[in-house]
């Protein structure tokens, strides 16, 4: 009998943080500034500070669970396993969406960029060649994604600490002008609407979570994980404070409209059209990093649904024996991806936020119904860690969640009862047992006697 092909544990604490931050997109500060900007009034130091206050209990939920259940699988994995399987398949269905719609917005976006620095080469040509591309670097494997990853990586965070050292030497030459504690500290603009504007920066968050779909490819998961997600959301968080600090220092009576146009003004205005040419140009390659992220995330979301079953277990569940990775699922979803030669950005994005929340919703709830209730950790301070502060995620997000458009909150029902009656037919009305992964229950078992 054939051993069973296993995804390749290599990935260390660096490389999973830098997946992470690829996903994140640390250039996403920029290309939702605009509107950002105007929900906010201009505070968005304040905005940022809020949103980041919002995420952090979620991250902590998905630290929790990614050390309790070391596995890929994410959502998934972790609502099936604490609260049912049954609810498990719907969140990680919902989830799906939002997975399966990042890499066509990535090569929707790449193509609209690139047609605009070469407009004989059309768009449709760009998406192509970067999903042709995409699918080759997948399939050689997560240790080449992760390396190309880190490089673009730090190619935004270059790019964000020069231009946040132009308006440093701005307000050296210049002076602060009024209180350096302004942006934090004004009263002026009501907390409804700083509010407003996190509920829109809490989406420049998005992707911290994808890391725990790498679980299996990671070096001691249990550990590295938990780690790696606070990492990722405290490196984001300081980059979008940082930058937002010191714009709103140099340019306190900043006036842009809320357009996609908004960073490209703040581009010349800061630094004239050398640093507007140079912001596109990395712009570019954030984007082509988010399609790998992305791209590698959702195939093994994939992975481990067809693994488990939930999805037919041959196919989506197949291993290259030499690569070790899912090339079905990743043939597949870049050819899904190829409906960005024909879906507009703003239909695509609606696609996005209702499966994250969904998924971030389940799994606070899921730390709940796991830890504090069947593992039952009821200490003091387990009370805070797995009472309280999940309690809190879910709250801030279900009020997230109100606060989508009804066009998001449609659609995204509508891919829920399609789930539902997916499910229902392949197991004859829920009749079937759902199967689980021998290597998820063994890593499982594995962490149990860690415990």
């Amino acid at each position: 009998m054939k051993p069973e092909i296993q995804l390749n544990r290599t990935l260390s604490l660096a490389q999973v943080v830098f997946l992470g931050l690829a996903w994140m997109t640390p250039m996403i500060y920029f290309t939702t500034y605009g509107v950002a900007f105007e929900t906010s009034r201009g505070m968005l130091t304040q905005a940022y500070a809020l949103a980041f206050c919002a995420i952090f209990f979620t991250a902590l939920s998905y630290g929790a669970m990614a050390r309790r259940f070391p596995t890929s699988g994410s959502s998934y994995t972790y609502a099936g396993k604490a609260i049912h399987p049954k609810a498990g398949f719907l969140v990680g269905w919902s989830v799906l969406m939002d997975y399966l719609f990042s890499p066509l917005i990535a090569y929707l976006m790449f193509g609209i960029f690139m047609h605009a620095q070469f407009p004989s080469v059309p768009a449709a040509v760009w998406i192509v060649l970067i999903n042709l591309v995409l699918t080759a670097v997948s399939a050689l494997g997560i240790k080449f994604s992760a390396a190309l990853s880190k490089t673009f990586v730090l190619l935004q965070i270059v790019f964000i600490g020069f231009f946040c050292a132009i308006l440093a030497k701005r307000l050296i030459d210049g002076g602060i002008p009024g209180n350096p504690l302004e942006p934090f500290l004004q009263t002026e603009v009501p907390l409804s609407v700083l509010l407003a504007g996190a509920s829109i920066i809490c989406f420049s968050f998005l992707g911290f979570d994808s890391v725990t779909t790498m679980s299996e490819e990671t070096v001691n998961a249990g550990k590295t994980v938990p780690k790696a997600i606070l990492l990722i959301i405290l490196i984001a968080s300081v980059i979008y404070l940082t930058t937002s600090y010191i714009t709103q220092l140099a340019f306190p009576g900043l006036q842009l409209p809320a357009t996609d146009d908004a960073a490209f003004e703040l581009m010349k205005l800061v630094g004239g059209a050398g640093l507007s040419a140079l912001f596109i140009t990395v712009l570019v390659f954030a984007i082509f990093t988010q399609g790998l992220a992305s791209l590698t995330t959702v195939t093994r979301l994939l992975y481990v649904m067809g693994r488990d079953s939930e999805l037919p277990k041959r196919t989506f569940g197949y291993l290259h024996p030499k690569f070790k990775t899912p090339l079905f699922n990743i043939a597949v979803v870049n050819g899904f991806a190829l409906l960005a030669l024909v879906i507009p950005l703003d239909m695509a994005l609606t696609f996005i936020n209702f499966g994250a929340l969904t998924a971030f919703f389940f799994v606070n709830l899921s730390v709940i119904a796991q830890l504090y209730i069947r593992d039952r950790k009821r200490s003091a301070a387990d009370t805070i860690r797995y009472l309280l502060f999940p309690l809190v995620g879910a709250f801030i997000v279900g009020w997230l969640l109100s606060l989508l458009d009804g066009h998001a909150l449609m659609t995204g029902l509508a891919w829920i009862i399609a789930g539902a009656a997916y499910k229902i037919w392949r197991s004859k009305g829920f009749k079937r047992p759902f199967l689980a992964a021998k290597p998820a229950i063994a890593e499982e078992l594995r962490s149990d006697k860690r415990l």
